[in-house]
């Protein structure tokens, strides 16, 4: 793709420093209170110790949260708007939600909100968030969660009847930029209510907090200046940011206070500063005149809006954010028409990104996918040295910190922008999602993508033995080793749609992947036989005993998964290191390491000894987790992701590649020859005047056949809207493994946990996630690229109709993709039976991204802003529209260069 469209310009001058179209963006978490970073407990309970009723009063130490606000790019200068409806107890200036331990399912976001529209630059940015006229029911939300128990749903905010007569405002929030440092901001008020009502509305603009920890003297300040004559300016001074001015629209006052705790309301002692982070709200919702500073500066300043609103009516409020003094007119109409100009560049933007042919909904679907990826992007802060040791103006940790969460990890310094999971339930990074987040990024902003993977292998994050950090909530918890999957991908999806070869980026992360990799071979083979024992891996719940603890009977669980993600991983080093080899000789001897050691981690998934039960069990014609004890093995018949996953472990090899690599060539054909017990992993095609194309795969032509026949059972795996991460087979055969008399049991669960494992706010056991659903959906592509169209198996399993691989690979991204858009009778699966969602026009186009789904009606279950990994449904759209929709052939290029997911 040739550089043409505005936004691929700006992106252009990003990457080569010319113009800093990345410093402002939705850099705000939806929460900062209640993570590990803002944790100094002794026990690490952190969802206790800093609490959402704290948060309004209490400074955060690493970070900043918002309503659809913005920063710049180290979080110094913040902007976000804050709401009053006149009934509310507190002004709402951030998300509100249950704690881990106040949901009857974990933790659980409970406004509405949307991320609607941007760009990758944030040239463009559209956001929306559904504000209740009457009293925000709080503690209603909180005790009839708390009075619930697993198996009930959980009780949401349009369960209270709050919007009921649609009484509530939908207040958008958009900018546009001008310049780097010149951002329009433009907040529409649309009463949907029956009557006139009042809405107070505050556009806060704030430092963040880093002055009170250290004695730091250069403290930046906010003030009002000489204002226009039909609009009023608050000056920003920041000692490292330098200027800034936000010129507000005709406001009845501006009002100032400090970003400083309030002391004396959360802890009972005297404050440090006169004017303190809730004064505002105390003014606002209280009356207190005295709480704000009528000299007029500070560090967070709101301008104050009353706005009465007509039933049905909407009214506009015009900001801007700028680097400009004493702009003459900062409403003209240029104001209007950078917004339309830049509207119109997004729509332009995103033509040319998918230019296949679509339905409207499914491009809907597909632009909110893009910007819940580009608007859960944050500013991540987290010094581990400083957090362990504590600052110098505030009391020590306590000591049982130097021993307690993540103290290991002294060495990690994280100061970068990062894609979330979801900026309210998942505030920070984790590994094995934000790999999955770079895919769809890749087809947008490769260079965003590429630097997620780059810096997470940095040695300040990566721990020097190898370790790439899980989550904050415990960094040494092992994900998914998918990092140098997601790498080749991205590197592939840049080739192909940008028609650039990064090979200084592919070949900077697969150097780290090789610590990574003896990391895991180290670390996670425990009797060094080539399988793995990773431990949850990311799959919480799935399995009959917690993985990461110490097991019930003793020993240790030999996994299906852990190997076959191990196999996964050597054949996506190989791929990589056979690009590399092409330029580099080099790398032919490390490609015939990972060849070699994926042949030995087949052979030993796949091998039936005397004394060892294998992993693959031939009765079932299956792959299980093995219970490795003392004197036996012990076969643990779940029916489960853990036994599909082997399918991921595929590469294809082309001769052209091979013949290439003369080392690399003759090593693989004298392995062939001289190991005739580890070749079975190996497969062979003659391709008239191509040659001999290589197949490697952990599951052979024959196993394949057999775990396809249940993967795709309707009774089984195969569900409405995707595979299922557990069968519906044990609904009504349920695994029971009895220990000392104390019975442990898998049902099928396809919706929410009933459990509290793993925090019981995700569910493997019934439900369909994403990422792995991806993944056999790539598997079975590559699978058919060797196997053939005949290669046939039946597609819906005893239904009599016969699919080659593509077929039903295809087949199983359009049963994801309907999960969120209409079907015949106007419903999206996503909503399940939320008819707010379903039929009224103001909710009906809306879509929230789930963290997973209900394994038998598509409902969207868990976060419901994990755009991070289910945004992947951009990628499936990208691709439908490419091929399906047009029908065309995928092997077009029948040298490899065309498989259908680059």
């Amino acid at each position: 793709m040739q550089t043409s469209t505005q936004e691929e310009i700006r992106l252009a001058a990003a990457k080569n420093h010319e113009a800093h179209w990345r410093r402002w963006g939705p850099y705000l978490s939806d929460r900062q209170w209640g993570t590990v970073r803002e944790d100094y407990s002794h026990n690490g309970a952190a969802w206790d110790y800093f609490t959402h009723d704290q948060a309004r009063s209490r400074a955060y130490r690493w970070g900043e949260d918002g309503i659809a606000g913005i920063s710049d790019n180290h979080q110094r200068l913040c902007f976000a708007i804050a709401l009053w409806n006149g009934e509310d107890s507190i002004l709402k200036e951030r998300i509100f939600g249950l704690t881990g331990t106040e949901g009857n399912h974990g933790e659980d976001v409970k406004d509405y909100y949307f991320y609607l529209d941007s760009t990758p630059t944030h040239s463009y940015m559209k956001a929306l968030y559904k504000y209740p006229q009457n009293a925000f029911p709080y503690a209603q939300l909180v005790t009839e969660n708390q009075s619930r128990n697993r198996l009930q749903p959980e009780f949401e905010l349009l369960d209270t009847g709050i919007f009921d007569e649609n009484r509530y405002f939908d207040v958008f929030v958009e900018y546009a930029k001008n310049s780097t440092e010149d951002i329009l901001i433009q907040i529409t008020v649309a009463n949907r209510g029956p009557e006139a009502k009042t809405l107070h509305l505050l556009p806060t603009l704030w430092f963040r907090n880093t002055w009170s920890w250290n004695g730091d003297t250069n403290k930046p300040n906010l003030k009002q200046v000489n204002s226009g004559n039909s609009w009023q300016i608050i000056e920003a001074s920041h000692p490292t940011l330098g200027n800034r001015w936000l010129y507000c629209q005709t406001t009845t006052e501006i009002l100032f206070t400090e970003n400083e705790t309030n002391n004396q309301r959360l802890f009972g002692f005297p404050n440090t500063s006169a004017y303190v982070k809730d004064g505002i709200n105390e003014y606002i919702v209280s009356g207190n005149t005295q709480a704000v500073n009528s000299e007029q500066c500070g560090t967070k300043a709101a301008a104050y809006y009353v706005l009465t609103v007509g039933a049905g009516e909407t009214q506009i409020v015009k900001l801007r954010l700028s680097d400009i003094p004493n702009l003459f007119e900062p409403f003209n109409s240029e104001f209007d028409a950078i917004f339309w100009n830049r509207q119109q560049e997004a729509d332009e933007f995103y033509q040319r990104i998918t230019p296949f042919p679509l339905s409207a909904d499914m491009r809907n679907v597909q632009r909110q996918a893009f910007a819940g990826m580009l608007w859960s992007k944050q500013f991540y802060h987290y010094i581990l040295e400083d957090w362990l040791k504590g600052d110098r103006n505030t009391p020590p940790p306590p000591p049982e910190r130097q021993e307690g969460r993540n103290h290991e990890w002294f060495h990690l310094y994280n100061e970068d922008i990062l894609s979330m999971p979801d900026k309210w339930e998942y505030p920070w990074f984790a590994a094995w999602d934000l790999a999955f987040h770079t895919i769809p990024l890749a087809i947008i902003d490769p260079d965003f993508a590429k630097y997620q993977l780059d810096v997470l292998t940095r040695e300040w994050y990566m721990h020097p033995n190898g370790q790439i950090p899980a989550y904050e909530w415990k960094f040494s918890d092992v994900n998914p080793p998918v990092h140098a999957w997601a790498t080749w991908r991205i590197y592939k999806i840049e080739q192909k749609i940008y028609g650039k070869s990064d090979r200084q980026f592919l070949e900077r992360v697969f150097q780290k992947l090789m610590l990574n990799f003896t990391w895991w071979v180290n670390r996670k083979d425990a009797e060094g036989n080539n399988v793995f024992q990773g431990g949850f891996l990311g799959l919480d719940n799935i399995g009959v005993f917690d993985r990461s603890a110490t097991l019930p009977t003793g020993g240790h669980i030999d996994q299906s998964d852990g190997t076959s993600w191990m196999g996964m991983y050597c054949l996506n080093m190989l791929a990589i290191s056979l690009e590399l080899a092409k330029t580099n000789p080099v790398y032919e001897d490390i490609a015939t390491k990972f060849f070699e050691h994926f042949l030995y981690i087949a052979d030993a998934m796949n091998k039936i000894g005397e004394l060892e039960a294998s992993l693959w069990n031939e009765q079932d014609g299956f792959y299980y987790d093995v219970l490795h004890l003392a004197e036996k093995q012990i076969t643990l018949k779940v029916r489960s992701m853990v036994g599909l996953i082997p399918l991921f472990a595929i590469e294809t090899l082309e001769p052209e590649t091979i013949n290439m690599l003369p080392g690399f060539k003759s090593r693989l054909e004298w392995f062939i020859k001289n190991r005739p017990d580890l070749r079975q992993n190996v497969a062979c095609m003659q391709t008239k005047g191509i040659g001999a194309r290589r197949l490697l795969a952990i599951v052979s032509r024959d196993k394949l056949k057999s775990i396809l026949q249940k993967m795709l059972d309707e009774n089984e795996f195969f569900s409405p809207h995707g595979i299922r991460a557990l069968s519906k087979f044990h609904s009504q055969h349920p695994y029971i493994f009895d220990v000392d008399g104390n019975q442990f049991r898998v049902d099928y669960e396809p919706a929410e946990s009933s459990s509290g494992l793993f925090g019981g706010n995700s569910n493997w056991r019934g439900p369909v996630w994403f990422p792995v659903n991806f993944l056999l959906i790539e598997s079975l592509q590559k699978f058919h690229y060797y196997l053939g169209d005949d290669f046939l198996v039946e597609c819906p399993t005893g239904s009599g109709k016969m699919m080659t691989l593509w077929e039903v690979a295809s087949e199983l991204s359009q049963r994801l993709i309907r999960i969120f858009l209409q079907n015949s009778a106007a419903q999206r699966p996503v909503y399940g039976n939320t008819q707010k969602f379903q039929t009224d026009p103001h909710w009906r186009d809306l879509i929230l991204f789930y963290e997973y789904f209900h394994g038998d009606n598509g409902a969207g279950i868990g976060a419901s802003h994990q755009t991070g990994w289910t945004g992947l449904v951009a990628k499936l759209i990208q691709q439908f529209g490419e091929y399906e929709a047009q029908n065309q052939d995928p092997e077009i290029d029948k040298k490899g260069q065309e498989i259908a997911l680059v």
